[in-house]
């Protein structure tokens, strides 16, 4: 009841006009968060699936010095790795000595070293953690819904690809009536919501 009442102090919120000047606009699929790409750090949770080895799959939580402590073969350093490093680390690993030709999968579950921001016209601006496919609805919902001088169709996602600072558009407005796609974010993300323009 809880999430529904907040969901619809975000629709409920939702007043004023779209204006875009010089902010790119996301399309279908451009936004997608890839998770395998992101680098571990500690406090991030993962799952190592073993194929056909159900005691070796489970799930792990980096330790604070950047490893998981994984059954026969002990600690793997997994901070500052991506998922598929880490799973590369444990397959040769068990081919040394344990199994003949071991599959492993590593699937990111949860990402607590790395934050999304939240600012401007919501009713709880904070940090967050950042979860496995987080989108812009589950955040504002995080931040506990709009205000009522929110701007929702002009709000601004800054994100570093590459070391260069992009601004996004993000019509939150569209997206809560089903006219566009939710939009994805990314560890890191800075979402502004501006206030209405009377």
């Amino acid at each position: 009841m809880r999430a529904l009442a907040v969901f619809s102090l975000l629709i409920v919120a939702f007043v004023g006009c779209a204006s875009g000047g010089g902010l790119g606009v996301p399309r279908g699929g451009e936004a997608l968060s890839d998770l395998s790409m992101a680098t571990l750090g500690p406090g991030d949770i993962i799952e190592v699936k073993v194929y056909q080895d159900k005691d070796l799959s489970g799930i792990y939580q980096i330790s604070s010095d950047g490893t998981i402590d994984f059954p026969l073969i002990g600690k793997i350093e997994a901070s500052n790795k991506t998922a598929s490093d880490v799973a590369k680390t444990i397959q040769e690993r068990l081919r040394d000595g344990y199994f003949k030709d071991p599959f492993v999968s590593v699937v990111v579950r949860e990402v607590v070293s790395k934050l999304i921001y939240v600012l401007g016209q919501v009713e709880k601006p904070g940090t967050f953690p950042y979860r496995e496919g987080m989108t812009i609805v589950h955040a504002i919902t995080l931040a506990g819904g709009l205000t009522k001088i929110a701007r929702p169709n002009s709000v601004v996602v800054t994100r570093v690809v590459d070391g260069k600072e992009n601004r996004i558009l993000v019509p939150l407005k569209d997206i809560s009536e089903g006219k566009a796609k939710n939009f994805s974010l990314m560890p890191g993300d800075i979402i502004f919501v501006p206030e209405s323009i009377l």
